[in-house]
């Protein structure tokens, strides 16, 4: 039947299964199994003979060679030719398969095993040979219907045990399993989920064969999902009991292997989402029922602190998931919250603060996958507990929204945004409002768009939607008083929950310039509904109804802190919307009613008014708020009436006259001032003349005020200088108060002079100048004068806020001129070097910033002395100069040349936690991206310059002092200097591409280690040494290593994917190029090392563990060099041996001389000790001391040390390993109890002639 041609075979195949099939046809004498093997190998020849591929490749061949067409159509005409294909036509097979299920009936295969066993095989194939085949669907439906009754059959008890046929069937339906979904896996599906309504031993083979498929599970992705989803669908029709055993076949998988484990994983998140009841919260009484989800739920959290990252990742997935699908259930709900430790009433216990914990680690986990995951889980634990969240979680969900990857950014806004929405407590509503809008500034404009959503959907519409109630409460306040309640808790019953604190908490310096960036680009876009100006409107009326329904005075009332803010900013693209009664009402009662006493600018408040605090919140309050709502009346300006608009300007300007205001006033009095002059006016030349009468005006009128107090300053200057000593110290009565009134108005009419110059550029400040440089230049006095012991002493001194801002308005007017900049920066260079206060420091710092955006060539070559408040006593100075610097290298205003990069390494090791992550956050993302090669490049210098090291002949010396170096140099031997060294050395090394690893380590040996066994290093110097010192370290360090996890990490998709050919060759260039590295390398070492051992010097411990520690990294290229040279490898072993045989006989002497007579090393002792046991008592006691101990310390040192290098270094010609402990000669020594400690029996004389024998120090130690 198969030797024939196919039609002609499957003739044969019908005739043999005609004749079993006929009346009183004598079967058994038939039926013999090689003519049944004969009719199945006919059948797969069918199915093979009638290869789509190959036709599909004659097609393509034919389209592509016309010449080969004659051939290829006389080779498909000859029947008989061997490379023939014939056309299969399913309608023969289908009578065939029906006549085979009949004779299965009448033939018993128990007594012929490899016929029942090919015809599984057989069976079993056809599904997938013939899915080409088939012309149509039916015809195939029908087919693989024939397949499984034909199966059907097998497993029936004629055929053999049922449980072994069945075993095999399964056996051969398993490669379907990992097969794309289509109608073969259908059929598999169907088939296997059949069985479970089978006989008992059809059942049992079913209930073990997804432990099988578990060991047959292939490791790719996609392959290892289909066979989950394959394992589910049998398991789901399992009985209970069966069930519950394979769920604890899955918890014992997820402690084995990692394939096991992540598999375990993935099979727990479909058993608890697809099988009824998990948490058995419908059928308590079900034991089993009750526990296996939580089985289910532990196994998953220890799996979130695996060791390997893609199953920490995958469980915090799944973790998530089932979170969040059985927080629908409020049963279900309750019973998780109590298994993961949250309790009932959101009440922490144990285990959730265990899960709280284990979250922080994650978040913070080094693999990307595994935090993002993190996130997720947050995220549905957020919606679980409905607010109670961890608040050392809900910081590391905001750190997570500075991560250097997008996805995690999306992630941790999309947690955050999650928890506010669900629960808005002070605590979530303060981590978003700094982490999540400032996320505005981000590269990555999806993150953009979502920063404005959610910031819409959170704040302005949670706002907007306090509109009706506040409506609703001004009518009922204007018709009755209420009275009996708190005036606190009344305020917050109007507004829906958190609206007041959200308000308030949008108003901190930290927040408020994103939500500004945020307002305007909303604003642009068309997306801010006037409802939020009703809103804020709504709630200033209603608090101020409230106050006065109390019979509150007016003049101490403030409006909810936030609402005048944000009126402002959303004011700019609704100006219509702003009532202006509204503004008016306000401003006359806010420019109306003052507090007693006079509100003075910060500077001045310093030095005097010490005894008038009460005042001082309430004013800064309503300072706050008419800054804002002039802010408000210049945004709507355009829509104001040209009467109140005129009154409102002149009423402004005589404000501005007095010089009594704070600073943010003065700027906002000022801008409005402009604002509204514009609208007085009917053209815009008219509007310019009108700005710049009133720029003069005030400027004139300042002057004088500046003028007057210089004067007064300058005659009572010199009536002091008549008293010897000079009178000092606070003066009392009404001239003092008169003193501290001129200078609190000079400090303001100084900074209204700034003010004018930055809302009019244009203006003529001739006048100005020569008052200003008599301020900045006051601190400079005579030689000769400050001799005298009468002289006088500088405005530095006396007024140092005037002092300040007098630079800070010069400062601005070299903003606006050019030339009067390049005259004067060089002043403000040396005030910066040479001032003690540090907020003149700092505004000097912000200045030279703004000078270099508008200067840049001016600035260039002072930008090394701008780096020195890198190092500032003041931290907020360092602060300021390490974002102010980045900001203009990141613009590239400034380039990173010079010894700038270096002087940045410091802010690394900042005594201030705040600069650490800053700088931590500049060179781990910013720098990575944008300057990939600037660690690699200057990491061999910086090894140079923090050692402040210049012993080395061919090191270019830089420009810089001998002090300016050593003031950026971190020198010192001491543990925290090399710590400190240490830690810039490893935050540079993570910034390297594997690449530039192996690159950095040829430069240290090459340009260090050569240099030094060359003589070029000079090796006496201690900075030379500490150089040295510092390499070792370096090339000892596991950062410097070329790692393959981190190869690894980078590649698991692609491999995963099928990249396993470019990871073989990655993986060859690399030991390539390990190889060379250590070849050149080795040979300096040896050099290096016979240098230090003729100078004796100290490094050498230190040579020696790097050398160590190289040889155990880079054994395999090592073993290569060693084979070559025998003597190098013999010297290597000895040196090693004798270095490790010091280190520890130096450890155990310490260990023995510092507890000689410890009990906790003693054998214990009967309770009636003999003569005997006394005696041997004493000898314990003298073999105590130090000389004895030390030859014992001796004698473990130099056989720990033999181990340790036999350990690192083997025998490379025999490759044996290293010896057994228990070979290695040491003596043995008894308890003074008598018994032996050790295994073999030893006399109790060797020790003792041990302990007579005098101790003298060996030749080997020196």
């Amino acid at each position: 039947m198969d030797s024939s041609p196919t039609p002609h075979s499957l003739l044969a195949s019908n005739v043999f299964l005609s004749f079993l099939l006929s009346p009183n046809a004598p079967v058994f004498t038939l039926f013999t199994p090689l003519s049944f093997l004969s009719f199945l190998r006919s059948i797969r020849r069918s199915f093979k003979n009638h290869n789509p591929n190959t036709s599909a490749q004659q097609v393509r061949k034919r389209k592509r060679n016309l010449k080969n067409k004659k051939s290829v159509q006389n080779d498909e005409d000859e029947p008989n030719s061997p490379n023939s294909v014939q056309k299969l036509d399913v309608r023969v097979l289908l009578p065939l398969f029906e006549k085979l299920v009949s004779v299965m009936s009448l033939i018993h295969l128990d007594r012929f095993p490899e016929s029942l066993k090919s015809l599984v095989q057989t069976i079993s194939e056809v599904p997938v040979t013939a899915i080409e085949t088939c012309g149509n669907e039916v015809q195939y439906s029908r087919l693989v219907g024939l397949c499984a009754r034909i199966l059907k059959e097998v497993l029936k008890p004629e055929h053999g045990e049922p449980s072994e046929t069945a075993a095999e069937v399964l056996k051969a339906l398993s490669p379907l399993v990992v097969m794309p979904k289509s109608q073969v896996r259908s059929f598999a599906v169907g088939f296997v989920t059949s069985l479970a309504r089978e006989s008992d031993g059809v059942k049992k083979a079913l209930v073990n064969f997804p432990r099988y498929l578990v060991h047959k599970a292939p490791d790719k992705a996609e392959p290892r999902a289909l066979a989950v989803d394959f394992i589910m669908d049998i398991v789901r029709v399992m009985e209970l009991g069966d069930q519950v055993e394979f769920v604890k076949y899955v918890v014992r998988m997820t402690q084995g292997k990692t394939n096991l484990r992540l598999l375990g994983v993935d099979l727990i998140l479909n058993l608890m989402t697809l099988l009824k009841d998990p948490l058995g919260v419908n059928s308590m009484e079900e034991e089993g029922k009750e526990t296996w989800g939580l089985w289910c739920l532990e196994a998953l959290v220890k799996r979130c602190s695996d060791v390997s990252a893609t199953i920490r990742g995958r469980a915090l997935s799944s973790l998530a998931q089932v979170v969040g699908f059985l927080s629908v259930s409020g049963k279900a709900s309750l019973v998780l919250k109590e298994s993961m430790g949250f309790g009932d009433g959101n009440v922490v216990g144990v285990g959730g603060k265990e899960i709280n914990e284990m979250l922080r680690r994650r978040c913070v986990d080094e693999k990307a996958i595994v935090r993002k995951a993190a996130l997720l889980l947050v995220t549905n634990l957020t919606a679980l507990l409905r607010g109670t969240i961890d608040e050392v979680v809900l910081k590391t969900m905001g750190m997570a929204c500075s991560d250097s990857l997008v996805s995690i950014r999306k992630a941790a806004v999309a947690s955050l945004s999650e928890a506010f929405r669900t629960f808005s407590s002070e605590t979530v509503i303060t981590e978003w409002l700094h982490s999540v809008p400032r996320q505005i500034a981000d590269n990555e404009t999806s993150i953009q768009e979502e920063c404005e959503n959610v910031f819409q959907e959170l704040v302005l519409d949670r706002i907007s939607r306090a509109v009706a109630a506040t409506s609703s409460y001004v009518e009922s306040t204007s018709s009755s008083k209420t009275k009996g309640k708190g005036l606190d808790n009344e305020m917050e019953m109007p507004f829906p929950q958190g609206i007041l604190y959200l308000l308030r908490e949008i108003c901190n310096g930290e927040v408020s310039p994103w939500v500004k960036k945020i307002c305007t680009n909303l604003g642009k876009k068309k997306r801010l509904n006037f409802k939020i100006v009703t809103a804020l409107q709504n709630i200033i009326k209603v608090s101020e109804s409230i106050w006065l329904n109390h019979s509150r005075p007016i003049e101490k009332w403030t409006a909810p802190q936030g609402a005048w803010f944000l009126l402002s900013e959303v004011s700019v693209f609704l100006p219509k919307a702003v009532d202006w009664d509204f503004l008016q009402h306000h401003w006359q009662l806010l420019d109306k009613h003052k507090v007693k006493g006079e509100f003075r600018s910060p500077f001045a408040q310093k030095n005097a008014f010490e005894n008038e605090e009460s005042i001082e919140c309430n004013n800064v309050a309503w300072a706050s708020d008419r800054v804002f709502l002039l802010q408000t009346i210049s945004n709507v300006s355009v829509e104001l009436p040209h009467v109140p608009a005129a009154e409102l300007a002149h009423n402004l300007l005589k404000r501005v006259e007095k010089f009594n205001m704070h600073s943010t006033e003065v700027d906002a009095h000022v801008k409005a001032l402009k604002t509204l002059c514009k609208r007085k006016a009917s053209n815009d030349t008219e509007a310019e003349e009108l700005v710049l009468r009133c720029v003069y005006q005030v400027l004139s009128r300042a002057s004088e005020i500046i003028e007057t107090f210089i004067s007064d300053y300058s005659e009572q200057n010199a009536e002091t200088d008549f008293f010897t000593p000079p009178r000092s110290g606070p003066s009392k009565g009404r001239k003092s108060v008169r003193k501290r009134r001129s200078l609190s108005k000079a400090i303001t009419a100084i900074y209204t002079i700034g003010s004018l110059v930055v809302v009019c550029p244009s203006a003529d400040m001739s006048t100005v100048i020569p008052l200003l440089h008599t301020i900045i230049t006051s601190g400079k006095s005579v030689p000769k004068l400050n001799k005298l012991p009468g002289s006088a002493t500088s405005l530095q001194e006396e007024a140092p806020s005037f002092y300040i801002q007098g630079w800070l308005t010069m400062g601005k007017l070299c903003l606006a001129d050019g030339k009067l900049a390049k005259n004067y920066i060089p002043l403000f260079v040396q005030e910066l070097e040479k001032t003690n206060l540090a907020a003149l420091r700092n505004n000097i710092v912000v200045m030279m910033a703004d000078f270099c955006v508008r200067y840049t060539a001016l600035i260039d070559g002072y930008i090394t002395k701008i780096t020195r408040c890198l190092l500032d006593p003041c931290e907020l100075v360092r602060r300021q100069t390490f974002i102010l610097l980045s900001r203009l290298l990141q613009r590239d205003y400034v380039k990173w040349r010079g010894v700038l990069f270096l002087r940045f390494l410091l802010s690394l090791v900042d005594e201030s936690e705040k600069i650490r992550q800053l700088a931590d956050f500049l060179f781990g993302n910013i720098l990575k991206v944008k300057s990939p090669l600037l660690a690699y490049n200057s990491f061999v210098e910086a090894v140079f310059v923090l050692n402040d090291c210049h012993a080395h002949t061919g090191h270019r010396e830089s420009n810089e002092s001998r002090t300016e170096s050593q003031l950026f140099s971190i020198r010192g031997t001491d543990e925290r200097s090399r710590s400190r060294r240490m830690h810039i050395y490893v935050s540079l090394l993570k910034q390297m591409a594997p690449e530039h690893l192996l690159a950095t380590f040829a430069k240290l040996c090459s340009e260090i280690l050569a240099a030094a066994s060359d003589g070029l290093l000079n090796i006496e110097d201690a900075t030379g040494q500490s150089v040295l010192q510092d390499t070792f370290q370096i090339l000892g360090c596991k950062e410097i290593r070329f790692q393959s996890t981190r190869v690894s990490s980078e590649s698991a998709d692609l491999e995963e994917e099928g990249g396993e050919n470019g990871s073989s060759t990655r993986k060859a260039i690399t030991q390539a190029v390990k190889k060379g590295l250590i070849q050149n390398t080795v040979p300096i070492f040896i050099e290096l090392k016979r240098l230090l051992e003729t100078k004796n010097s100290p490094l050498i411990g230190s040579l020696m563990e790097c050398l160590r520690v190289l040889l155990k990294e880079y054994k395999n290229e090592i073993d290569d060099i060693l084979v070559a040279d025998k003597q190098l490898q013999k010297e290597l072993i000895y040196d090693m041996q004798k270095y490790e045989a010091a280190k520890a006989k130096a450890t155990v002497a310490e260990a023995v001389a510092s507890k000689p007579k410890s009990a906790a090393f003693q054998s214990p002792v009967s309770k009636n000790p003999t003569k005997e046991h006394v005696e041997t008592h004493v000898q314990g006691e003298e073999s105590d001391k130090f000389p004895s101990g030390s030859k014992i310390a001796s004698a473990l040192a130099d056989a720990a040390a033999a181990a340790t290098a036999r350990s690192v270094l083997k025998e490379i010609n025999k490759g044996t390993a290293t010896p057994q402990l228990s070979s290695l000669n040491v003596p043995k020594v008894k308890s003074f109890t008598g018994e032996c400690v050790s295994r073999g029996d030893r006399r109790l004389d060797l020790i003792k002639s041990l302990q007579k024998k005098h101790c003298f120090d060996s030749d080997d130690e020196n």
